[in-house]
């Protein structure tokens, strides 16, 4: 069992590199750890929760001991562990769940276009290497 909560995220996809970075500088506690959808770990950990990784379009939050997160909820769940971040939780508590969502998903269905892919998963740099599974 793990002990940090762990962000699943799409290796290949450019905004999502690119907010794995941002936790990642603004995360001071070391509360989160990362592995890609795409990886054996993050096929297993989805797996583990039913989670079918096929369907979903999405990063996952995995609190461990508890339940998971995806989509807009994943987000408001990451930021409310960043310093200076927590309000943006505040703001998803004052809009309605479906709202949020669907704004997620816009940008997911479009982030490939809009931001760009990979042709390869992300690795970690070296000072990066234990953040991640």
């Amino acid at each position: 069992m793990f002990q940090n909560k762990i962000i699943l995220f799409d290796g290949v996809c450019n905004l999502c590199n690119d907010a794995v970075k941002f936790v990642i500088k603004r995360d001071k506690k070391g509360v989160f750890k990362f592995a890609s959808l795409q990886s054996d770990i993050g096929k297993n950990l989805c797996s583990e929760r039913h989670i079918d990784i096929n369907a979903i379009d999405s990063i996952v939050l995995i609190d461990p001991g508890k339940a998971y997160y995806i989509k807009s909820e994943a987000a408001f769940e990451i930021a409310k562990e960043l310093k200076g971040w927590g309000w943006l939780q505040i703001l998803g508590w004052g809009l309605p769940r479906g709202l949020c969502d669907a704004i997620y998903d816009l940008i997911a269905r479009n982030r490939y276009s809009w931001f760009g892919k990979q042709p390869t998963c992300m690795l970690p740099t070296p000072e990066q290497l234990n953040r991640f599974l």
